[in-house]
């Protein structure tokens, strides 16, 4: 059996920074049953429109407003949370890969990038993260290609 390539250590680095965990339609919809609101109110409330699209706001100490010691939405979380490390750029180009282990203790450094690749592809294609169209979908959840491959 091989390694796992990530493996979630809850510590929140991937939590920080402006402007990079949209919501889709079905995201939002899923983070309002899991808070028990209306779509609406989530929106007023944990929400920012940027450049066209809708993101979750970030607090005073830059992180997602949900993220307190750890998720505080985590069955209710985005599709660009999901996937996370399993972003387009991650798959597609090694030097985003090694990037990403900085700051990522989930990551597992000693598998190799293929095996990485290829359990990202699998995972996203199980849960249904790729997108093949941008719309509101981020960026980083764009279908790779070749990535019908597991």
């Amino acid at each position: 059996m091989a390694d796992d390539a990530f493996s979630c250590r809850m510590c929140g680095h991937c939590c920080q920074g402006q402007g990079g965990i949209l919501l889709t339609d079905k995201d939002l919809l899923r983070l309002a049953a899991h808070l028990g609101l209306e779509p609406a109110e989530v929106l007023a409330r944990y929400a920012e429109t940027r450049d066209g699209k809708v993101g979750v706001k970030c607090g005073p100490d830059g992180c997602c407003v949900f993220y307190k010691d750890g998720c505080g939405v985590h069955p209710g979380r985005p599709d660009v949370c999901r996937a996370w490390p399993f972003f387009r750029g991650n798959l597609v180009d090694e030097s985003s890969w090694r990037l990403i282990q900085d700051y990522c203790p989930g990551v597992n450094p000693d598998v190799p990038f293929a095996d990485f690749v290829r359990q990202g592809r699998r995972y996203l294609q199980e849960n249904e993260l790729e997108r093949e169209d941008q719309g509101s979908a981020p960026n980083a959840l764009l279908k790779v290609d070749g990535g019908d491959e597991t």
